[in-house]
């Protein structure tokens, strides 16, 4: 799928200027914006307008446990730990004469924070287990965020001499919602796209499944309309999509109003939905913190929140916290290995003198096997 921006709002057209500005230079760039709104899209058309001749290296910081970090930004030596059988080009070096996009760069820890600030100053690479320094300053750096960093700086968990050697030019991307103009031109091209994608005839989208579509609020922006239209794309059978085929939660939108705005409950956080969604209607952790969490739509802070919230439930048994997320006991190891490896495993012993809430709708938090304690 070609890289471009899809929509006929101010504010895309504003987008498309800043990017051409950035293209022209090697200055760093910092993109910001809700999870889901194309910020990867807005990184590689910069790449692409670019006279730049080296590649483009993708990194989705969230992604990547700290511990691994710094191996995979900057390199290895052979033999510097377990399993490095041999010299390793980090990304940084991969980037040269390229451009280097780190994704969601507010997950970094503050030692990784130095050490990126450090590249950024004087262009050194290190690689781990080498005494050598080098010199890659020709990677064009490109990050983004849907972080507040000026609240991340106040909270001391963002170094502020970074956000100023990263906030040189800064694009925003607005949330969907902020743009309904844009839905409609973005409902045809995703209708044009996965009618080709996957071989079957384009359907017809009714004017009052469009107009339930542009009232909806699209929390997830752009990335959920895309899975919206793949999905009603695949299951239609008559060649035409009406409301009743929408997602209840699109179909039951309420209508704009004439100053083009729609009325909406506040959202609740994040964390209490996700979180109500495991303990009230029994959904799998996998299927409701997992899948967003690797989908980058639910930051490592969330899921440490939420498992918390768990534990203080439990007093601190993982193993309880596994039955209470509505996992199999199977899934033990998995689920202790996953929050490990993203560094959300938290010490239980804070959590053993927290009283159970026992205003749960189901009764199983009170049920603590004291033996899993010390999981």
């Amino acid at each position: 799928m070609k890289n471009k921006l899809v929509g006929a709002s101010s504010a895309l057209h504003d987008i498309e200027q800043e990017i051409d500005c950035a293209a022209k230079s090697a200055a760093k760039v910092l993109v910001t914006g809700e999870s889901g709104v194309g910020k990867d899209i807005v990184a590689r058309l910069i790449h692409e307008r670019s006279r730049r001749k080296g590649a483009l290296v993708t990194i989705n910081c969230a992604g990547v446990p700290d511990s691994l970090l710094e191996s995979e930004l900057f390199g290895h030596v052979r033999g510097s730990f377990t399993g490095a059988y041999q010299d390793r080009r980090g990304w940084l070096d991969q980037a040269q004469d390229g451009t280097i996009f780190m994704d969601e760069v507010a997950e970094m820890s503050l030692r990784m924070q130095a050490l990126l600030l450090r590249f950024l100053e004087n262009g050194e690479i290190q690689r781990v287990g080498s005494e050598r320094v080098q010199t890659a300053g020709n990677a064009r750096v490109v990050v983004a965020t849907n972080q507040n960093l000026v609240e991340r700086i106040a909270e001391k968990t963002f170094r502020e001499d970074l956000y100023y050697r990263l906030n040189v030019i800064h694009i925003c991307v607005p949330p969907l919602r902020a743009r309904r103009e844009d839905v409609a031109p973005l409902v045809a091209h995703f209708l044009d796209t996965f009618s080709e994608t996957h071989g079957v005839s384009r359907p017809i989208l009714s004017e009052q499944a469009l107009e339930k579509m542009v009232a909806y609020g699209w929390p997830g922006n752009v990335r959920e309309l895309r899975n919206t239209i793949e999905r009603l794309v695949i299951r239609n059978r008559s060649g035409v999509i009406a409301p009743a085929d929408l997602p209840r939660e699109v179909s039951t939108a309420a209508p704009l109003r004439p100053d083009g705005l729609v009325e909406t409950a506040p959202r609740k956080p994040t964390t209490d939905a996700m979180y109500e969604r495991l303990i009230d209607t029994g959904e799998s952790f996998w299927t409701v913190v997992y899948e967003p969490f690797m989908a980058r739509d639910f930051t490592r802070d969330d899921l440490r929140a939420t498992i918390a919230r768990g534990l203080e439930e439990t007093r601190g048994s993982y193993k309880g916290l596994v039955e209470l997320f509505n996992l199999s006991a199977d899934d033990y190891k998995r689920f202790l290995n996953f929050l490990k490896k993203y560094e959300c495993h938290l010490p239980f012993q804070r959590f053993r003198a927290v009283p159970v809430n026992v205003s749960l709708a189901r009764p199983r938090a009170a049920m603590v096997d004291h033996e899993s304690l010390v999981a």
